[in-house]
């Protein structure tokens, strides 16, 4: 068994875009770009973990691995500890949460997490970029990360908070959080032994919980920001971008 995995929970019930994996870009589902960044990353095995038949035949139909979940988990990292802990035997040293509604990130991006999560430096990795503009700034949509110093040299930092809006000007060290998220074993089991905080609940991010916990996130900086998927806008501009 690969000490590495890479989960991607993918549901087709999103509130914001219904059926959103399925959506065609390039005349391919978006979870099939996903899960092919997943795989030019090669660090390790790759897992779609879903509650839909739908999802789970089109990955198998392409030769890929898929486990079918319950479809009673809250979040994203519920679904992602059943594949973890029924399908990898909880044997995995690193566990990559990788959303399946970012179909163009960089695979080099997850090889570099993956890189500073072998430090064992932290019990949670993710990324981060700037931001871009006003917009970006004000935007709900676009989750901001306060880190604890500039990491536009490509080093990692501790998170401070995260936050979707902010009736204050944002400190110079805040940036365009990417969700992708890689745990240590033992920092997955515990998160998941927690009860949902009230921020977390609040804010509707889930990565509250850990920080309310003193677990510690690093954030790591990349250049380019890859779009998530969640309204047909931004469907639309991932497709302008992976259609040219």
């Amino acid at each position: 068994m690969n000490n590495i995995a890479i989960i991607i929970p993918s549901r087709l019930n999103a509130e914001r875009l219904p059926n959103k994996p399925l959506k065609l870009i390039n005349k391919k589902e978006m979870i099939l770009h996903v899960y092919d960044t997943a795989k030019k990353s090669d660090v390790g095995e790759v897992i779609v973990a879903t509650p839909d038949q739908e999802i789970l035949d089109l990955i198998r139909s392409h030769n890929g691995h898929a486990v079918l979940t319950s479809d009673k988990h809250e979040t994203g990292t519920d679904r992602v500890f059943e594949v973890f802990k029924k399908e990898l035997k909880s044997t995995s040293e690193i566990i990559i949460n990788f959303q399946g509604d970012m179909p163009n990130l960089n695979p080099s991006a997850i090889k570099n997490l993956v890189e500073h999560m072998k430090k064992n430096s932290c019990d949670i990795g993710t990324l981060a970029s700037c931001i871009e503009d006003d917009y970006e700034e004000k935007d709900p949509n676009v989750v901001k990360v306060l880190v604890e110093r500039d990491i536009k040299n490509k080093s990692f930092a501790k998170a401070r908070d995260f936050f979707r809006t902010s009736s204050k000007p944002l400190d110079k060290f805040t940036y365009h959080h990417v969700g992708i998220y890689a745990f240590t074993n033992k920092a997955l089991i515990r998160y998941v032994s927690l009860e949902r905080s009230k921020l977390e609940k609040e804010k509707n991010l889930e990565q509250l919980r850990a920080l309310e916990d003193k677990m510690i996130i690093d954030v790591g900086f990349i250049d380019a920001c890859p779009l998530s998927v969640d309204t047909e806008a931004d469907l639309a501009a991932v497709k302008k971008i992976m259609e040219k």
